[in-house]
């Protein structure tokens, strides 16, 4: 048993390879290695003599060889010490054109000659494709969509039989985030690949050369002549004709890939996927095509970067509305800690956890789905034995505090604020565990092995392998955790300036008068929100209870519509009560919070298929009630029409410009099946009608896409 474990090694070694100096190239291409001073030939690789029509080339000039036209590029790109490329086509040679391409390594100029191709498209054509390609990518209106359309496009200009959006993840592992492919093809869709697939010094490699094409994975590298004898071996690092590691064609022939081309997506400097392209047969891509895919990847990661920092926006304008508004609150109230006690469920939404916990001295107050209170007294004080760390977040709770293992609800994640270690006094949010099922493209734990008698040898087996994850939650994101710093900040302000407040309370007198007034106001105020809410309840209650008494379906139908219209009005009334402000609303935060209402009674499976992307915008509060009671009616119709009652995609985009406020429902289901109008359509004509707003229903392909366009009016700018 101890000799065969020393006999298999961990396939980590693979990333001790040289995989930058293999001494030798693809035999599709020839090389020229000429030295820095003079330009003199030194070695080279490939059919120099059948294409050239020179058998003694070793020590001649370079222009003897490509000529004087080409050699006049070469000598300022040496003196800049520029990184080079392509710099002409050489017409003047024994064999079919050559496409010439240079970059310098160390002493060495790197001169790259490749059959030019008798089919090469016009400029003009590529440049019109690209662009129409790039503007698909920018209405693209989720990274999602964006990369589906990638793999489509990728694979119409390449011609490759399987096209993959392939993205690295936090722990080194890939997943297939896109595919399009030969309808004959098993799928790789939405499967995972172990960080040993692919090492770190090939991912630097696909970071410097940002397209890497094996057109025949069963060549025979073709070696340098006479081979290097200097002890520091030639990089070709940014060499396109670079033998490959016979690990990695090893890899393909197992995956069944008879060629292969990789594009890099690299997003600020770091190499955030690839798109991988594979073909069961030979099959090469020419220069045109290639210099093509570097700009279409180059728009594509303008795009996932636009499309990232966008979603990233919208969070912190999230966060920071319920900051701005959870402070406020707590502000004006008059102890802290009945303050926070009152707001626990608002603190909860804040970061959309599933449970929220307060924790000062020895009192705990909890809401939502947290572990038991001596679970939580346990955790709190591990945190405070911990290195001080005012914020402390993990999805993996359980992993770093055994215990957790253990709890009854909530063991997936927490995210703490620690306010004082004296006292102590925490805020603690919970996020259950979410039990994943991750599709692997092979076992991820038999990556590959390394026997001690003979080569490395990559895994063989790429049959889908599905793996369970435990005790993680959904990640805490920046934006989250940089909310969390901003708002123990604020609330150490608030806690220092009440003792000014309490300094100030022989002037709070004289003003007392007026001070009276002001809360007999907010108690009225409060008075009213309660009265309206306990009216609409009741109400609702009504309509519930001759739902229950009715065997009538339609009319069961009927009275559920008729709660999900109550429940958007009651919903503002509460926005307005809780905000500062009462004569707009931010139509983004009504939206989100309309919808986590309304999926409420439509069955929490709705959640899951929900995409939200809402920029802030203001909206006057009469104009917000019409716009909730207009997107209310837009979710009833896709539960009935689009779904017939059961759960399915559904996105949902606010759009603000310098005129018009854009409302747009999609969904991904049958459409509507009738054109004859009820009446949830004469009631969303008249309203939108109400707004002076424009209603246009387009095809979704699938599905159907509801546009309201409404004008932004004097009275939404105020405030």
């Amino acid at each position: 048993m101890s000799n065969t474990t020393d006999a298999v090694l961990s396939l980590d070694l693979c990333s001790q390879e040289a995989i930058h100096t293999p001494g030798s190239i693809q035999p599709h291409g020839m090389m020229l290695v000429v030295e820095r001073e003079g330009l003199s030939v030194l070695h080279a690789a490939g059919d120099i003599e059948g294409h050239l029509g020179v058998t003694g080339w070793q020590d001649l000039p370079l222009n003897a060889l490509i000529g004087d036209r080409l050699c006049a590029k070469i000598v300022p790109m040496v003196e800049a010490e520029a990184r080079g490329g392509f710099i002409g086509q050489l017409d003047d040679c024994a064999g079919d054109p050559l496409d010439v391409s240079v970059h310098l390594s160390g002493p060495f100029v790197i001169v790259e000659l490749e059959v030019a191709s008798a089919e090469a498209h016009p400029a003009s054509y590529l440049l019109d494709r690209l662009a129409v390609a790039a503007a698909g990518f920018e209405r693209a209106a989720s990274l999602t969509i964006l990369c589906d359309r990638a793999a489509v496009e990728f694979r119409s200009l390449t011609g490759f039989d399987r096209v993959m959006v392939y993205r690295f993840l936090d722990d080194g592992a890939g997943m297939v985030l896109a595919e399009d492919r030969r309808s004959d093809l098993p799928t790789f869709l939405n499967h995972h690949f172990p960080a040993s697939d692919i090492p770190a010094q090939a991912r630097a490699l696909y970071l410097r050369n940002l397209i890497r094409v094996i057109p025949d994975v069963a060549y025979q590298p073709v070696a340098l002549r006479p081979p290097s004898l200097s002890a520091v071996p030639l990089d070709m690092s940014d060499s396109g004709l670079r033998s490959v590691s016979p690990v990695h064609i090893q890899y393909l022939a197992n995956m069944g890939v008879g060629a292969s081309a990789s594009v890099s997506i690299v997003k600020d400097n770091t190499l955030w996927g690839l798109i991988a392209c594979h073909n069961d047969t030979p099959r090469s891509l020419t220069y045109d095509i290639r210099a093509a895919c570097r700009s279409l990847a180059g728009s594509l990661s303008r795009q996932i970067k636009a499309k990232e920092e966008a979603e990233g926006y919208r969070q912190r304008i999230r966060l920071r509305s319920f900051e701005d508004e959870i402070v406020a609150l707590l502000a004006r109230e008059g102890s802290l800690d009945e303050a926070l006690s009152n707001h626990l469920d608002e603190i909860g939404r804040m970061m959309t956890g599933d449970g929220v916990a307060v924790f000062r001295g020895r009192e705990l107050v909890m809401n939502g789905i947290c572990p038991s209170e001596g679970d939580i007294r346990a955790l709190a004080q591990w945190l405070l034995e911990r290195p001080v760390e005012p914020i402390f977040s993990t999805d993996r709770l359980s992993e770093l505090y055994p215990p957790a293992k253990e709890f009854q609800a909530s063991s997936g994640g927490v995210l703490a604020m620690t306010l004082s270690t004296e006292e102590p006094w925490l805020i603690l949010w919970f996020r259950v565990e979410l039990v994943r099922t991750v599709d692997w493209a092979g076992n991820p734990n038999k990556a590959g092995v390394l026997l001690r008698q003979g080569p490395l040898t990559p895994r063989t087996s790429f049959a889908s392998w599905r793996e369970t994850v435990r005790g993680r939650s959904r990640r805490w994101t920046l934006a989250e955790t940089d909310a969390a710093t901003r708002m123990r900040t604020a609330l150490l302000e608030v806690r220092q300036n009440r003792r000014v407040r309490e300094l100030n309370t022989q002037l709070t007198k004289i003003l007392l008068d007026k001070d009276l007034l002001l809360q007999q106001k907010e108690f009225l105020i409060g008075e009213v929100n309660h009265r309206v809410q306990n009216s609409l309840q009741l109400v609702s209650s009504f309509l519930g209870l001759q739902a229950r008494a009715s065997d009538n379906t339609e009319l069961n139908t009927a009275l559920e519509e008729a709660r999900r219209r109550l429940t958007a009005v009651a919903l503002v009334h509460r926005r307005l009560y809780r905000g500062d402000q009462i004569e707009v609303v931010n139509a983004a935060r009504y939206i989100e919070e309309l919808c986590a209402d309304t999926f409420s009674f439509m069955g929490q499976d709705w959640a899951q298929h929900l995409t939200l992307s809402l920029s802030p915008a203001l909206v006057s509060t009469d104009r917000a009630i019409t716009l909730g009671l207009v997107l209310t009616e837009l979710l009833i119709n896709s539960n009935k029409y689009a779904y017939h009652g059961n759960a399915g995609p559904i996105e949902i985009e606010l759009i603000e410009d310098s005129t018009h406020l854009h409302l747009i429902v999609a969904d991904r289901g049958s459409g509507r099946s009738s054109t004859r109008k009820g009446f949830g359509s004469r009631v969303l004509d008249a309203l939108v009608a109400q707004l002076g707003g424009v209603l246009v229903r387009s095809d979704n392909l699938p599905g159907l896409r509801v546009a309201i366009t409404v004008p932004i009016e004097i009275s939404d700018k105020k405030g």
